[in-house]
């Protein structure tokens, strides 16, 4: 694992962005984070800082129902850049749906790592840890 991991929480429920901090604070995990509350500001962020690895996150933990963008179009956006990036940023995307369409549709992204059902539990924080 590297030393200290940034890890991005894309999520429009701020409570649930809170709570994966948190308990990642309370798993004493050395992790930096950066938290938006949809996919147009997180790609944003991402374009702004395309050429300085150290501000990109390692990981981002990819919430799929959002408004203005959703994880999917987030997912469209990045793969237009992902060859620009200098690093590799691992895709997990995090959900109450169980519906097996939208994870059959992750599935089929390649730069997706896996698909979590909410909320996100402490095994699959440390597995997120132990792909670093």
């Amino acid at each position: 694992m590297k030393e200290t991991p940034k890890i991005c929480i894309i999520d429009d429920d701020y409570i649930y962005r809170y709570t994966v901090v948190k308990k990642m604070e309370t798993m004493k995990l050395p992790v930096e984070t950066v938290t938006f509350g949809d996919g147009e500001m997180a790609l944003a962020y991402l374009l702004e800082n395309l050429n300085i690895d150290s501000e990109l996150p390692d990981v981002i933990l990819l919430d799929v129902d959002m408004p203005i963008m959703d994880g999917f179009q987030f997912l469209k956006e990045y793969s237009k850049i992902e060859k620009q990036l200098n690093k590799k940023i691992r895709i997990y995307m995090i959900s109450s749906s169980l519906d097996p369409i939208d994870i059959e549709r992750a599935q089929r992204v390649h730069f997706i790592a896996d698909y979590f059902v909410k909320p996100i539990n402490t095994e699959q924080i440390k597995s997120v840890f132990l792909n670093l």
